[in-house]
């Protein structure tokens, strides 16, 4: 299983708006003869892949996938019809699916005479590779991670404005990479046009990598023509107005599933306010500025009762920074919580 989901981690951004699914398949003596993963939208599933790879050596094996396997037609045929028909005799899977169109897959098998066992390092897959997709169908809407870096007084920039660089080098290959495998940069009209930012997902030499996510701009105020979110490193669309809800209602409809919030504080102030984050990334420097901005503006608290909690799910560190990962005690209302789903596998 652990195969499984470091092969669906590997295909993270590039299935939206499927889930990013991973699969082994082992013969009936227990050997590993498929690995795969799901390929980007009208492409073949992970169960579909591995089987391929395995070929007559998957009668009577053992099919090990990250999620509950799809026993409904979309672009592609039901998982559950190959598993048959290639002979497997046991499916075992992390999570089961929580879309009402896909879903019954393991009651289909379990009909069919597949033994199948759900649950094996649930909590590793959900809170891992299928994060964002799993929080994208069963609230309508992407998922959120806020990242920001900082100085250990909470600052984002020193007094006169100056912000580069508060985080290491080691921290900003690791943002790079957490860019690649999102579905959408979300950055406010003012951070674009007092730090110009390319939105891109680089290597350490300024190459791009091969992956570009969506580059979305909130704001009214006109982009300059010549600002460098708007060169052909990738695509980019302007939302207006500053409605975090109504902004992620839109992505949704495109398909967006997993969303990196890089806005500057005002931004971010106003997605915490509405509820909208779903997970914060934070890197705090070793160092002090005393004055300056603050990483985070108005977020709604006028009080101590009123205070945005999160729980810490993970501290490391990156460099000489150190990583914060956190997600909200209560989960977030973001507007009205939508009742359908996007999904055409």
């Amino acid at each position: 299983m652990r195969t499984a989901i470091d092969r669906s981690e590997q295909v993270r951004g590039t299935t939206s708006p499927n889930p990013p699914v991973g699969c082994v398949v082992l013969d009936a003596s227990g050997a590993v003869v498929g690995v795969g993963a799901t390929q980007p939208p009208g492409g073949p599933h992970a169960e579909v892949v591995a089987l391929r790879q395995a070929g007559e050596r998957a009668a009577g094996g053992t099919a090990v996938v990250t999620l509950e396997p799809c026993a409904h037609t979309g672009r592609t045929p039901p998982c559950t019809d190959a598993l048959r028909e290639a002979g497997i005799a046991r499916v075992v899977h992390a999570v089961s699916d929580p879309n009402p169109q896909a879903a019954g897959g393991a009651e289909v098998l379990r009909a069919a005479g597949v033994e199948v066992q759900s649950g094996l390092l649930a909590r590793e897959a959900a809170n891992g590779p299928l994060r964002a997709w799993l929080h994208f169908v069963r609230t309508g809407r992407p998922h959120v991670t806020w990242k920001y870096a900082a100085t250990l007084d909470g600052r984002s920039a020193a007094a006169d404005g100056s912000s580069k660089w508060i985080s290491s080098a080691d921290s900003r290959a690791e943002v790079h990479q957490i860019r690649a495998k999102v579905d959408a940069i979300v950055a406010g009209t003012g951070t674009v046009l007092a730090d110009d930012p390319q939105l891109t997902a680089r290597h350490p030499d300024g190459t791009l990598l091969p992956r570009q996510p969506l580059r979305v701009v909130v704001g009214d105020r006109p982009i300059p023509p010549g600002a460098r979110v708007l060169d052909d490193s990738a695509e980019t669309v302007q939302l207006p107005g500053g409605d975090p809800a109504g902004a992620l209602a839109e992505l949704a409809r495109r398909g967006i599933v997993d969303v990196l919030l890089e806005g500057g504080p005002t931004l971010a102030g106003a997605f915490l306010a509405a509820g909208c984050v779903d997970r914060i990334i934070g890197y705090v420097a070793p160092m002090l500025f005393g004055s300056g901005r603050a990483a985070l503006g108005d977020a709604g608290v006028g009080t101590i009762s009123q205070a945005l909690r999160f729980e810490v799910e993970e501290v490391s560190m990156c460099g000489p920074d150190v990583r914060v990962s956190a997600v909200p005690v209560r989960r977030p209302g973001c507007g009205r919580e939508e009742t359908s789903v996007h999904r055409d596998r």
